[in-house]
Order: C-alpha cells, then structure tokens, then sequence
C-alpha cells in the first residue's frame, strides 16, 4: 500500500479527465482503453448512481485484461476475482453492505497487495477500510448518455491518466 506521503503529495497534482458517453459500447471502450495502461498495484473507486455504468465499464476493463466470458456484477458475493495476466484481479459491489465492519470479516486487507488490482463499485460502503484509490471514476447520467469523470489521486493514477490524456 501507499504511504500517506505520496498521497498528500499528489493531492497537489490533482488532475481530471471528463468523458461523454453515448451508450454502452463506449463505456465498454473506455474500459478497454484502461486495461492497456493498467498494471499492479492498482486501486480503482467506481461511484455513480444505480445503472450509472459501473459495472459496464468494469466488464470493459476485465475482459480488456483477458478474461474471457461474462463479467458477473459481484452484487450478492461482494467480491469476484479473477487471475489475468500475472495479476489478481478483485472487483467488489458493496451496494449491499450493511456495515463497513463486515469487510474485517471477510479479510479485506488482503486482497490489497503488490500483485492485485482492486475495483471497488459504492466504495464509500467501505469508508474507513479500503485503502485510498489511485484513480476515482465517477459516473453520471447525462440525458440519454453518461458523463465519465476520471480523477487521479495518487502519482501512479495521475501517470495512468497522462497515458489516457
């Protein structure tokens, strides 16, 4: 994990990306796009309204990393991982966690390490125990398409984000 330097280092770098999205195909893309630049460790937070798009763009990211098949919305299992190219690939729903308390129970520092990256949909279920994100992806509704904001918040998301730019 990051020490808390680097991070309030780079909160003086702050840099976003805003993106138009006008279906699903594109949100897919952007995903894609990500997981040519994506390397361990990495930490991603998704956030958005319900059918936002979060997991569309995961399933872009995932599948974009090699998994072959259908990306399941880890909504009921909280996490779903994946082996893909020399790294763990974890991608956590916590729409439905009740208590942040309940990811000690399920182990949740140890997903974090030097080899994974970790995708994390409502992260804000999670307050107090997911370790900062390098890169925060927030979407919204836009009329009939969707508004992908991408901001980095460490030195690794904002190299990630230069290489997107």
């Amino acid at each position: 994990m990051r020490d808390s330097k680097d991070l309030k280092a780079c909160k003086l770098e702050i840099e976003t990306l805003t993106l138009n999205l006008k279906d699903e195909q594109e949100t897919i893309a952007v995903g894609e796009q990500l997981a040519k630049i994506t390397a361990a460790p990495l930490v991603i937070y998704l956030t958005g309204d319900l059918g936002a798009g979060k997991t569309t763009l995961s399933r872009g990211l995932i599948q974009g990393l090699g998994h072959q098949g259908a990306v399941k919305s880890p909504t009921y299992a909280l996490v779903e991982p994946y082996e893909l190219n020399g790294m763990e690939v974890f991608h956590f729903d916590l729409y439905r966690l009740s208590d942040p308390e309940e990811l000690e129970f399920m182990g949740i520092r140890d997903y974090f390490t030097e080899r994974s990256v970790c995708i994390i949909e409502w992260p804000d279920h999670g307050h107090g125990l997911l370790p900062p994100a390098d890169m925060h992806l927030r979407l919204k509704y836009v009329n009939t398409g969707r508004e992908l904001q991408i901001e980095a918040l460490s030195p690794l998301g904002l190299s990630l984000l230069q290489q997107i730019k």
